[in-house]
């Protein structure tokens, strides 16, 4: 099996965990209220860490590895890296969205590489010097990374709402 299907069905396992929580919070009375609440002051809610996940991997397989426009333009700047968390809490179902369409938008840019690409670092990435076998593997840290924010941010929540 090839490194670039090894990354791919490793972000299949974080996009279920992730798909998980957000099945979760769907399944409450008020699904906006748990996904625009914040652990602290000035802290991003639960809906941001979701759609981030997604416009992450938008901007990744279109604007910076081919060099197309991204889906959901109206988004990006509202949850890219170094976007502030506003209080328009995205839905559900538009979080669900993001998430399969980038997904889709990201196996499709992969499959155009082989083997022998992984070491190149594309343009896009050259200050940072990253190669594509390195974009993997930040693509897969990335959504452990927000899911498991999400993940205790529900968690805590649940806590601030218990009747206990």
């Amino acid at each position: 099996m090839s490194t670039i299907r090894v990354m791919l069905d490793a972000m299949e396992l974080c996009r279920m965990r992730t798909l998980g929580t957000l099945d979760e919070i769907a399944k409450s009375p008020d699904p906006a209220a748990i996904l625009g609440w914040r652990p602290g002051p000035g802290r991003a809610h639960i809906g941001w860490q979701l759609t981030h996940i997604g416009i992450t991997e938008e901007l990744t397989a279109t604007e910076r590895l081919v060099g197309t426009v991204p889906a959901f333009s109206d988004l990006v700047p509202r949850y890219k890296f170094g976007s502030t968390p506003d209080d328009e809490i995205p839905s559900v179902e538009l979080i669900r969205q993001v998430l399969a369409e980038s997904r889709q938008h990201v196996q499709s840019c992969f499959a155009k590489f082989t083997e022998d690409d992984l070491e190149t670092i594309p343009e896009w990435y050259t200050g940072r010097g990253w190669t594509l076998r390195r974009i993997l593997q930040i693509l897969v840290w990335h959504e452990a990374h927000h899911q498991g924010q999400a993940h205790i941010t529900f968690n805590l929540w649940k806590a601030a709402h218990s009747k206990a």
